[in-house]
């Protein structure tokens, strides 16, 4: 439980920092996209005047006044407008559209001012049909704001539901990686408590003790493991080998466990745990289901391009052709765990390679560090 309560505080404190990190990068692409589109006005404005026959020069610090109050303007028409983006599109637009046709005629207003302040001592002239284009004009470069303001925020949300979208599938493949690979455990403890129970039942009290030993360190090392995480292949082999060293407990005496592995293999990251149920299977349905001697043999090699592993194993003769109905679950779990963390170039194949010799074959995408 306490682990559960770290991990949403700390989910929790990621989503924090990753509001208040979007916060930031909104205001400053709004404050870079102000000042490009006002910018942009000033030069386009510049040169249709310049070609009416207005000198750009003399008329540069009229309309530097007049795009600064237009640019104070815009501000609080973005503060109006951000309180309605939870709101539907045409509220949206129905917002901008009133809040440009309010502003227009307080800018056409302050525009004649700065007018009668430019032309001062001369006389200043109201002339309507200039005021009428001014309201028109100012209704445009307003409402053209608010929309570039509504496209630019409309992008942000589709880029944080994707954001949120990537992270939901993120832990959700976490999730079902982390169900699949505690599978594993309950199900070797409870063959590994059977075994004990065995020993303890047949007198072979020191090899219980031993096996109690050696099961202990095999769960401290297998559940510090996080299940989302690679290793490298001789690491899982060493996991391996402690958990046969357990089983040997019981068997020593008819299982023989051989590991070829290449060395260009040895560094290839593989899931953790991802043999386990199959040397289970081998223990299970080949030692422990045969009277004499038992192989278990592990090939691993580096091959056109994938990661070979090879696990064969005797079993009885008499099981040849036929799987036992416990073998499927365990290499059910491994297909599952191959198809969630490698959801192409991953391939499970087993059988009988012959009368008593049963193999279960895997070939992984190269994974180096």
């Amino acid at each position: 439980m306490a682990s559960l309560t770290e991990a949403g505080f700390g989910l929790a404190a990621r989503d924090d920092k990753a509001r208040d990190w979007g916060r930031g990068e909104r205001r400053a692409a709004i404050r870079k996209l102000a000042a490009a589109y006002w910018a942009a006005v000033f030069v386009s404005t510049s040169v249709l005047w310049g070609i009416a026959g207005t000198d750009p020069v003399e008329s540069a610090p009229g309309k530097l006044a007049s795009i600064a109050f237009a640019l104070l303007l815009t501000t609080g028409m973005t503060w109006l407008l951000k309180r309605t983006l939870t709101r539907p599109l045409w509220q949206q637009a129905a917002a901008a559209f009133g809040l440009s046709l309010l502003a227009a005629p307080v800018s056409a207003v302050v525009d004649f001012f700065i007018y009668v302040v430019c032309v001062y001592p001369e006389p200043a002239y109201f002339d309507t049909r200039e005021f009428a284009f001014g309201l028109i004009f100012g209704m445009s470069l307003f409402f053209g704001w608010c929309c570039l303001y509504l496209a630019l925020s409309y992008s942000f949300a589709l880029a944080d539901g994707e954001r949120r979208m990537a992270a939901l599938r993120e832990e959700a493949l976490s999730a079902q990686m982390r169900a699949l690979a505690y599978q594993v455990n309950p199900h070797f403890l409870f063959n590994t408590l059977n075994s004990m129970a065995g020993l303890i039942e047949e007198g072979a009290n020191t090899n219980a003790r031993t096996m109690v030993l050696q099961l202990s360190g095999f769960l401290r090392k297998t559940l510090s493991l996080d299940p989302t995480e690679d290793i490298p292949l001789r690491e899982e082999l060493a996991l391996q080998s402690d958990y046969l060293a357990v089983e040997s407990t019981r068997f020593s005496d008819r299982m023989n466990v051989v590991f070829s592995v290449e060395d260009a293999a040895q560094d290839v990251r593989v899931p953790p745990l991802i043999l386990q149920p199959i040397f289970e299977n081998a223990v299970k349905y080949g030692v422990g289901a045969t009277r004499g001697a038992v192989e278990i043999a592990l090939r691993a090699e580096v091959k056109d391009g994938a990661l070979a592993l090879t696990v064969e194993n005797d079993v009885p003769m008499d099981m040849a052709g036929t799987m036992p109905p416990g073998m499927g679950i365990g290499l059910r779990n491994v297909a599952d765990r191959m198809a969630t963390h490698f959801p192409e170039g991953a391939m499970l194949s087993s059988g009988y390679v012959r009368p008593g010799r049963f193999a279960v074959s895997l070939t992984l995408p190269l994974v180096r560090p």
